[in-house]
């Protein structure tokens, strides 16, 4: 690989070298230049500022060909924390992760009818002093707080509370950096991190919730579209005549496999309602039918296994038009039934996938899916603090 000179400053070769110690987990300096295609000066330059602002640290040695034994380098976990706050319709799930993406913290707490409304901002701060103070994290060493919600977008309006006079607010009574992002988009960048995914890979994941969207990691860095909308999977048609959607389209997946539709559907079905307690919230109702399909209930079965046949279709056409070779199906639908999505996405990708005899397409389960969302905008605040090469997200 032909080296390329770049100054050991800029935030693009600092971004690269996090990157590769990330998903490397250690790995010598000479290591790092072959890797990068950076050269030796400029990774030494790189490295040393990185030990000095505590984000890498020397974890030993491996013997070596040429005979002087190398010095491994690895991310130093628990230097700098960062904090993210799931603002879901019922509960706030708050997460605090190391530099690796671990988990070190997490509460979920209600939110009361109408409390993300009124004053959403005092709340928050007096919930992070409260995690904060419970956890006996260094305040000093949080890089901030991103906040995530489903209809969030970086820098734009959304439905709901005005999160960006509540992110100015936060950021002025914290006295940190905080962000706002959409819930799938952080739940990919989630998984990205604390999977050491290679930045190499082109990666992507898929948030089954109320509703359905997706995540983009290319090079490392979350792709974010024109309007911070990149991901959107939740209205890709799959059927051009079928049921309306609110976004104006017609077929829109989410309207077919979303747990929201799995709800609705369930509901119409006069067997399946009477013999299941489908009252309360669609997340509810939907435990409830995920339960019995994965317990041995033809009919709830079937109606999931419906559900996950849309999916597929759907994200086919996504796998086919952006090449993916890795795939995590997360958030909460798939915390109650995501070996049924799974299996069906499995198959129909081995049959339907355009890149099928030139690579694999893995496609994964979260180890966390109803935290993703919480533990991506977590992870978001540390890749801001240590990669900054990467943040293109808008305050």
């Amino acid at each position: 690989m032909a080296r390329r000179e770049t100054p050991a400053a800029g935030p693009g070769s600092r971004a690269l070298v996090v990157d590769v110690i990330r998903s490397a987990r250690s790995i010598s300096r000479v290591e790092l230049a072959e890797v990068t295609g950076l050269t030796q000066p400029s990774i030494s330059n790189i490295v040393r500022v990185l030990i000095d602002d505590g984000v890498i640290h020397e974890t030993g040695s491996a013997d070596s060909t040429r005979g002087k034994p190398r010095i491994l380098l690895s991310i130093n976990p628990y230097s700098r924390f960062g904090m993210g706050f799931h603002l879901g319709a019922e509960t706030l799930t708050c997460v605090a992760v190391d530099l690796t993406g671990g988990v070190v913290g997490r509460e979920v707490v209600p939110l009361a009818t109408g409390e993300n409304g009124g004053d959403l901002a005092g709340r928050l701060v007096a919930r992070f002093a409260d995690f904060t103070d419970g956890l006996d994290l260094p305040v000093n060493r949080i890089e901030g707080l991103a906040i995530v919600a489903p209809t969030a977008r970086p820098g734009f309006e959304s439905a709901g509370p005005d999160l960006a006079a509540v992110r100015a607010e936060l950021a002025d009574r914290l006295r940190m950096p905080v962000l706002v992002e959409n819930d799938a988009a952080a739940a990919a960048l989630g998984e990205f991190w604390s999977r050491r995914v290679s930045r190499e890979q082109a990666f992507g994941s898929v948030y089954l919730s109320t509703g359905i969207g997706a995540g983009l990691v290319f090079s490392g860095a979350l792709f974010r579209g024109a309007s911070f909308d990149a991901g959107e999977l939740g209205h890709l048609s799959i059927r051009y005549d079928g049921r309306p959607c609110p976004c104006g389209n017609q077929g829109c997946v989410e309207r077919y496999a979303s747990m929201a539709a799995v709800v609705e559907d369930a509901r119409q079905d006069p067997e399946l309602a009477g013999r299941l307690t489908l009252d309360g919230s669609v997340s509810s109702a939907y435990d409830v039918i995920a339960r019995a399909a994965v317990s041995g209930d033809p009919q709830a079965f079937a109606l999931i296994d419906r559900a996950a046949t849309h999916l597929a279709v759907a994200v086919a056409s996504m796998v086919n038009l952006l090449d993916l070779g890795r795939l995590v199906l997360t958030g909460p639908a798939v915390a109650s039934a995501g070996s049924i999505y799974a299996r069906r996405l499995r198959s129909h990708l081995a049959r339907t996938a355009h890149a099928r005899n030139r690579h694999p397409i893995a496609v994964e389960l979260s180890a966390q899916p109803r935290d993703a969302a919480s533990i991506g905008a977590a992870a978001l605040m540390v890749q801001a603090a240590i990669a900054p090469g990467h943040t293109t997200s808008a305050h």
